[in-house]
């Protein structure tokens, strides 16, 4: 990739973590965000773009990086603390063995990551309050928001994704996705191109999640067959017409009577309405934002 397009591709994912943190909020004056740092391409990026956006955000905010050490046999520990003091900024590592817990409890050759990620979310979320962390930055991105909808659509039974932003089970905090808007090729592209130190992922040895490597596959064809059709995916999961779906606790299907209103345009099945194809960000209704700093975000 030569410079021109290198700083393109930045610009770009700048942008989005940029829209994607005033869309929802995310970073408010005074935080002090929790960058989760796993040694992937995701988290190398988020924290990337959170640091080259932290010189000319319209507001203060302080950003600590912190890795979960789980004791997984041939981790290379070395390798973050070195990247993290070259980049001078503050940081934490956390040593738990969860992967002897992990081998203890599920059987040779399942999947540990369901398990995996429970002990890792406690901890973390222990760590953030150690540290007085307002905020937990996750490094999921487009992609990984679209599989988590198609797998518990075709697996769970539910319209339910990965939310940019949302408070944890115990309401103690709150965690954003500033990658959001982020393709996960162009992530990739950008950490190859950045030369970050990337950790395998697969040093615990467990088998991988089948069903989301389906959906995986699924996505990534659609995606080459269909250009735009992932882009118009992800836009569905903000146009969300309550009224023509069938979800009896969040629309008063029962309260429709004959020559009462005319609900979202009636029966319709399909609007055909074009819509722009890269437009992510039609509604900008979070009253605790203001105009002026969404604009500011969106520029930085």
């Amino acid at each position: 990739m030569n410079i021109y397009n290198q700083n393109k591709l930045h610009k770009r994912l700048r942008r989005q973590v940029g829209e994607a943190i005033a869309d929802f909020n995310m970073i408010e004056n005074g935080d002090r965000i929790m960058v989760c740092l796993s040694g992937g391409k995701d988290s190398y990026t988020l924290l990337d773009i959170l640091i080259n956006l932290k010189i000319s955000a319209p507001i203060e905010f302080d950003l600590v990086a912190v890795n979960l050490d789980q004791k997984q046999p041939g981790f290379p520990e070395h390798v973050l603390p070195q990247y993290l003091s070259s980049l001078g900024i503050e940081y934490k590592i956390v040593a738990e063995n969860t992967y002897g817990i992990v081998k203890e409890k599920i059987p040779e050759g399942k999947t540990t990551c369901s398990l995996c990620s429970r002990l890792r979310r406690g901890i973390l979320y222990r760590t953030a309050t150690e540290i007085g962390a307002t905020k937990i930055a996750l490094g999921h991105h487009r992609d990984d928001i679209l599989e988590t909808l198609f797998l518990n659509m075709f697996y769970g039974g539910k319209m339910k994704a990965m939310p940019p932003k949302l408070m944890n089970d115990t309401g103690e905090h709150i965690v954003i996705r500033p990658l959001a808007y982020c393709k996960e090729k162009d992530i990739a592209k950008y950490a190859e191109f950045k030369q970050f130190p990337i950790i395998p992922c697969n040093l615990c040895g467990s088998q991988p999640n089948l069903q989301r490597k389906v959906i995986k596959d699924m996505l990534n064809e659609w995606d080459k067959k269909f250009p735009g059709r992932i882009e118009t995916m992800f836009r569905a999961t903000q146009n969300i017409t309550l009224s023509h779906l069938c979800d009896n606790n969040l629309f008063d299907f029962k309260g429709i009577q004959k020559g009462g209103e005319i609900i979202d345009g009636g029966d319709l099945a399909f609007d055909k309405e074009s819509m722009p194809l890269n437009n992510y960000n039609n509604n900008y209704n979070n009253s605790d934002i203001s105009s002026e700093n969404m604009i500011l975000w969106k520029e930085v």
